[in-house]
C-alpha cells in the first residue's frame, strides 16, 4: 500500500523552528519528484515548496523563500521541511506530496501531485 505519513508538527512560538518529516512507504521517495503544501483554517490548500527530481534547484513560495529548507533523507526514505524563523501566519495543516512516476520537475500546483499524507499540524503563536 502507498502511503505518505507526516511527522514533527507541533506548537511553537514566533521565531522559532520546526522540522517536519513525510516517511514514504510503498514508493521510495528518491524517485518521484515531491512537494510541501499547507491549508489554513477556512483557505485553499496552497503550494510552499517542491524538490524535484531530476536534480534541479528546489523551489519556494515567496513567503517561506529563505526561511524553510527542502531536503530528502534517501537513506531513511524521507522528505523533510526545516522551518525558521516561523511566524504567526505560518500556522496550518501541513501536506507532503509526490508527483506522477515519471514526473521530473515541479509543479505549483495541487492537482500535479497525485499522492498524499494526512498533514501534520503546525501552531505558531505570537
Amino acid at each position: 500500500q502507498v502511503q505518505l505519513v507526516e511527522s514533527g508538527g507541533g506548537s511553537v512560538q514566533a521565531g522559532g523552528s520546526l522540522t517536519l518529516s513525510c516517511t514514504g512507504s510503498g514508493l521510495s521517495l528518491a524517485s518521484y519528484t515531491m512537494g510541501w503544501f499547507r491549508q489554513r483554517p477556512g483557505e485553499e490548500r496552497e503550494w510552499i515548496g517542491c524538490i524535484p527530481l531530476s536534480g534541479g534547484q528546489t523551489h519556494y513560495e515567496n513567503s517561506v523563500k529563505d526561511r524553510f529548507t527542502i531536503s530528502r533523507d534517501n537513506a531513511k526514505n524521507t522528505l523533510n521541511l526545516q522551518m525558521n524563523r516561523l511566524k504567526p501566519e505560518d500556522t496550518a495543516q501541513y501536506f507532503c506530496a509526490a508527483r506522477p512516476s515519471g514526473y521530473i520537475d515541479c509543479s505549483t500546483f495541487r492537482s500535479g501531485y497525485t499522492t498524499w499524507g494526512q498533514g501534520t499540524q503546525v501552531a505558531v503563536s505570537s
